[in-house]
């Protein structure tokens, strides 16, 4: 799938953190990701994609919340079993691509087909038969919760935080005029993503200080009138990284108890 493909050396590597750039077809160039590999692995071990927000890139899970070491507390306390964290690059583009099939990009097959592919081309332990669940903040939410009901069939499991949940909300926080994302349709949402379909488990929530608390209430209220199962949470907290480093946990807990029903 990808011509070149590059890694961290192990050498340099901190934190069971791990590098990785490969030439994308999809980016029409080189995408990264950043990789949480447990010391402990087993075939077949599970993997989650984490999506970064706006601004962001790989990096941005671990050095801006220090994921990879709350994941690592979280498999040495017991609390959930090993599981690989994949964390790409949203493709660049912009403030921020909303993981959307763009006319010159495709940032959606990005994360859906390559990111998995190289994930398990890096992590041998990672095969066909892996789990895999997606989760992600803000931009990364709304991601997360419409490639999750779009690719019901491949994930096991969606988690969202602080989600934007329809495209026009990106104008909220970039630069870029909704015009220029030269995508197909605007009418992108979480809802006409996830109503209608035959659904993994599913949550999400967000912060009673956070901007867009009320869209994802709307969110809530929609699936609930379609019959949709969902767990929505609502915490204390605001649009920041203290309540994503908190509550990605709630995101670690519910995929290792999906893996437990299993």
């Amino acid at each position: 799938m990808f011509r070149t493909i590059r890694t961290s050396d192990p050498r340099f590597e901190k934190d069971n953190l791990r590098i990785v750039t490969v030439k994308s077809s999809a980016l029409k160039g080189r995408g990264d990701i950043t990789l949480y590999v447990p010391p402990d692995r087993k075939p077949d071990i599970p993997v989650v994609l984490l999506l970064h927000g706006v601004y962001g890139s790989h990096w941005s899970w671990s050095l801006g919340g220090g994921v990879h070491l709350t994941a690592q507390r979280m498999i040495e306390s017991g609390e959930i079993q090993p599981m690989v964290l994949a964390m790409p690059s949203d493709g660049l583009w912009g403030d921020g691509s909303g993981y959307l099939p763009h006319l010159m990009a495709d940032y959606e097959t990005w994360i859906v087909k390559e990111v998995p592919e190289a994930v398990k081309i890096i992590v041998k332990e990672a095969t066909d038969q892996s789990p895999f669940f997606i989760s992600g903040l803000s931009m990364g939410g709304f991601g997360a919760l419409r490639l999750g009901g779009k690719y019901a069939a491949f994930f096991q499991g969606i988690s969202a935080h602080s989600a934007i949940t329809n495209f026009e909300q990106m104008g909220q926080f970039v630069e870029e005029t909704l015009a220029e994302y030269n995508v197909e349709t605007q009418n992108y949402s979480a809802a006409g993503a996830l109503i209608g379909k035959d659904l993994p488990p599913l949550r999400f929530d967000c912060g009673l200080s956070d901007p867009l608390l009320d869209a994802n209430r709307t969110l809530h209220d929609q699936l609930v009138s379609f019959g949709i199962s969902h767990r929505y949470e609502e915490f204390e907290g605001g649009h920041e990284w203290a309540y994503w480093e908190e509550h990605v946990k709630d995101s670690l807990r519910f995929f290792d108890a999906i893996l437990a029903k299993k």
